[in-house]
């Protein structure tokens, strides 16, 4: 399966982080935007830069460029996870001063299903458990509607909030729903499950170039009961595969357990959601984590500390 860039590196995102107050540069191809933060401003570069890396003189042309448009910015450093499936060749394509960072950047590790495959093939790779609740989705009275208005991103608000608020996760601001909602338009869709009027279970899913991508759900109480989740995801996927695109992206899961081989790891906060997800089969895609070149060291070690800090509070790894 050839894994090529997403909406992160599209005028479309570039977009979206300027109606969200960020200051935002988009030369050769690669987004770079300026972000503030407690810890220090940074450089943030998502799913990228998509260049060719093997060609030193490109390479080394665009990190010398982005390394002065962050100097520029007072920047403490420069943020990117390159869209590069993690293997010892490809870390040695790196520039020599990046340096992994203390905190993951977008989708680091994800599972991939590949839309080329048919129907009954994407079936047939589901967990049994997962292939019993999807058929179970019409028989208990479930139907799965699509919204793309206001008032679809406002629901999906109101519910995720209280997702949120059970589960401990830091949900998306109205101010963000709404700007990927004016952004991508119809090709941010809102995907819920009900039972009568009742929301079961909900996803937002964008759609860029050939991928879609499960990029945030939530969902309610009577989640528990019925199977509104598999509803949401499986009609999702095969309207994918209906409308061309030719990669299903679930977006986060857990990372690989590395006393485990083909395990991931258990006491991370994404393990339920991993579970959830790899029922659906596909490919788990590890990409190169996140990597920092560091501008300004004394600042840069403060972010450190914090960052560290932060991820062993939330269960990140």
């Amino acid at each position: 399966m050839i894994i090529d860039g997403n909406f992160l590196q599209t005028k479309e995102w570039a977009e979206v982080s300027k109606k969200l107050g960020h200051k935002v540069y988009f030369e050769n191809d690669v987004l770079m935007i300026v972000k503030d933060a407690k810890r220090g401003r940074y450089l943030e570069i998502p799913g990228g830069p998509l260049i060719d890396w093997e060609n030193e003189e490109e390479k080394s042309k665009i990190f010398a460029r982005i390394r002065e448009i962050a100097k520029k910015e007072n920047c403490v450093f420069v943020r990117f996870r390159p869209q590069l499936i993690d293997t010892k060749e490809n870390r040695k394509l790196l520039p020599k001063y990046a340096k992994p960072a203390p905190f993951h950047l977008y989708a680091q590790n994800t599972i991939i299903i590949d839309l080329e495959k048919s129907v009954e093939d994407l079936m047939a790779s589901m967990r049994r458990q997962t292939r019993y609740e999807v058929r179970r989705v019409p028989k208990v009275g479930l139907e799965v509607k699509k919204g793309y208005t206001d008032a679809d991103f406002k629901e999906f608000h109101e519910i995720q909030v209280e997702t949120a608020r059970k589960k401990g996760f830091i949900p998306p601001t109205d101010k963000e729903l709404t700007a990927y909602h004016e952004v991508f338009k119809s090709k941010a869709v809102i995907y819920k499950a009900l039972v009568g009027q009742s929301v079961v279970a909900t996803g937002l899913m964008i759609k860029s170039g050939k991928e879609v991508d499960y990029f945030e759900a939530a969902s309610t109480d009577l989640n528990n009961k019925l199977p509104g989740s598999y509803g949401v995801l499986w009609t999702a996927i095969q309207d994918a595969k209906e409308n061309g695109y030719k990669r299903f992206n679930l977006w986060g899961v857990a990372p690989p357990d590395p006393k485990n081989p083909g395990k991931y790891l258990q006491n991370h906060r994404y393990s339920k959601v991993t579970t959830f997800k790899t029922g659906f089969g596909g490919e788990q895609i590890d990409f190169i984590p996140a990597h920092d070149i560091v501008i300004n060291s004394f600042r840069y070690n403060i972010t450190k500390i914090i960052e560290i800090a932060r991820k062993k509070w939330r269960h990140l790894g």
